[in-house]
């Protein structure tokens, strides 16, 4: 076992080291030496003084508010940038469209990105961007695989993939049936031994879940494993369905102390259709704004859009129990003319 460790984890520094030699472009690099200075009007690039470059660079925005993530240390802007959804990002076709949306979240202060070994090609889009600023991002990736050599090779498609020797945050993506826990959880055959392993390697450093349909699931993983983080759908249609996530998980996690990232903030963009919510400063608010929740992440389809969820984000200001109301009773003909569109997919 000790040599097998030692050839992975060798294999895997190798392999980023020589990826991350022939990447990067010189409009990328750049982002490093600038500090996004944002106005009610406009944005300027302003180069940053010596005592904006803390020992951490994670730890510290310059645009956005931040919360520690949990129990792990980490303290991160609100706002992350998600590489799922019909975006850029994972869509066949639009690699330059994708890089231009990495590049200016960078631009923006965002430090927190997320994707999976699932995500078309999302992966290798950050790849493209990520590597020169590798030690000031906080990067997430997820396997599928429930078993120990199905994950191993998702990790390390991924690390190849993203051209870098360890990831911040490896998720056990879309847990959905106690069977999910159970077969991950195995003591000998279940992916949960290549968390473990690779954390000894310092291949990882936080091991996280997360999950679309059913809290109950979560909430069993949260109990059976301390997991650093929870992925899971938090807005304010999650509150008329039978099983919310919100009452479901956010006690549980909060006892547990374990980081929670929010998704599926606008569902999909149903909850910011006419009549429904004003927009994403109310559908951000409402999912921010829930005790136990530390940041969420969203996907963008134009770099306009993300420019408006970033500036969202630096004006958020928690809403109080009045306008979390008011933003509920808004949502609560879409949930149930539609049911739990956004919690249907596994």
């Amino acid at each position: 076992m000790t040599s097998k460790k030692t050839t992975r984890r060798n294999f895997l520094l190798t392999s980023a080291a020589i990826a991350g030699s022939i990447v990067g472009s010189t409009a990328c690099q750049q982002h490093l030496t600038n500090t996004v200075q944002t106005s009610a009007d406009s944005l300027t690039l302003t180069p940053p003084s010596s005592s904006e470059h803390p020992a951490n660079p994670v730890a510290r925005s310059a645009t956005m508010p931040e919360r520690m993530l949990g129990r792990t240390g980490v303290s991160l802007p609100i706002f992350g940038l998600g590489g799922a959804g019909r975006t850029p990002l994972s869509r066949e076709g639009e690699e330059q469209e994708a890089v231009a949306i990495i590049e200016r979240a960078l631009e923006l202060g965002i430090r927190y990105f997320d994707t999976a070994a699932s995500y078309g090609p999302s992966e290798e889009r950050l790849g493209k961007v990520l590597p020169p600023h590798r030690s000031q991002i906080f990067l997430a990736s997820k396997a599928s695989s429930r078993d120990r050599d199905g994950a191993w090779r998702e990790l390390e498609q991924s690390l190849q993939r993203l051209k870098t020797d360890h990831l911040d945050l490896w998720q056990f993506h879309a847990l959905t049936y106690e069977w999910d826990i159970n077969t991950i959880l195995n003591p000998k055959h279940g992916a949960i031994k290549v968390a473990q392993e690779a954390q000894e390697q310092g291949i990882v450093r936080f091991v996280g879940i997360t999950g679309h349909h059913d809290p109950t699931v979560i909430a069993s993983g949260l109990r059976r494993y301390p997991f650093d983080t929870a992925l899971i759908p938090i807005n304010a249609a999650d509150k008329h369905h039978p099983h919310p996530f919100i009452t479901g998980i956010l006690p549980i996690a909060q006892q547990k102390k374990t980081g929670v990232i929010a998704m599926k903030v606008p569902a999909y963009g149903r909850l910011l259709k006419p009549g429904i919510l004003e927009g994403m400063h109310q559908a951000m608010g409402y999912a921010l704004s829930q005790t136990g929740v530390h940041c969420c992440i969203i996907a963008a389809e134009t770099v306009p859009q993300l420019e408006h969820n970033v500036s969202v984000a630096q004006a958020f200001e928690p809403l109080t129990a009045v306008d979390l109301k008011a933003i509920e009773q808004r949502t609560a003909t879409i949930s149930q003319e539609e049911g739990s569109f956004f919690r249907n997919w596994v």
